[in-house]
């Protein structure tokens, strides 16, 4: 499952620690420099201590310049492991190389595909098999935007060099959506139905029997008398 996430953002009370990762309070103190006179603010910068893991990050000019992390979420729990490795590979460099970081996200969709039962060598025809079972096609539109797909597109890890920090952004997005559309909820929803006590999966099974039967009733022979 996706777990929430508020990327650190200037000024808001609670988001996402850039160092323990929880969904905390964050306590804002403006910096002072010591003068012999006395103790002199300085402008723009700005301390946050995260109440949860009790860490500080250091912002200047609205930025968050210390840790040097991405703002990006975690990835989907329901991930395979090689794809979350893949994930977290990107989610350490993307700031520094959003190419490196597109080109591994690319990668873990080829990986996902994969995970969902597709090849994993034709974007195009897995993405194509998805939204038949399930995927909705605007993600299969966001997938066009970003160059995943199409005419255009480049293979999988490779380094394309019109890719940017958007690009690498709307990547994370669409790796943890996909993973939440197509595995997650099916999985939380087989959870509930196997939790329902067993008469009454049982009832269900039985009506959707009588349904079927009655939408394909068996051929019947006839005979012609001449």
């Amino acid at each position: 499952m996706i777990p929430p996430y508020k990327a650190p953002t200037f000024g808001e009370a609670r988001f996402n620690c850039p160092h323990c990762n929880a969904f905390a309070h964050q306590e804002w103190s403006n910096s002072f420099l010591q003068r012999p006179t006395g103790y002199q603010n300085i402008g723009g910068f700005m301390i946050v201590q995260c109440l949860s893991c009790g860490q500080f990050s250091f912002w200047y000019n609205n930025q968050l310049i210390y840790p040097d992390v991405s703002m990006t979420p975690l990835p989907n729990s329901d991930l395979r492991e090689d794809i979350k490795v893949d994930y977290l590979e990107a989610r350490s460099i993307v700031n520094k190389s959003p190419r490196g970081a597109a080109a591994l996200l690319r990668l873990c969709i080829q990986k996902l595909c994969e995970q969902l039962g597709e090849s994993g060598k034709d974007i195009n025809t897995d993405i194509g098999n998805l939204v038949q079972k399930g995927l909705h096609s605007t993600i299969q539109k966001s997938l066009d935007i970003v160059r995943v797909i199409g005419n255009d597109a480049v293979h999988p890890g490779q380094i394309d060099l019109k890719d940017d920090i958007d690009t690498a952004n709307k990547l994370f997005e669409l790796v943890n959506l996909i993973a939440q559309v197509m595995i997650t909820e099916p999985k939380a929803i087989d959870e509930l139905y196997t939790a329902l006590p067993e008469s009454k999966r049982k009832a269900i099974e039985e009506r959707d029997k009588q349904h079927q039967s009655q939408n394909n009733p068996c051929p019947t022979n006839s005979s012609v008398n001449h």
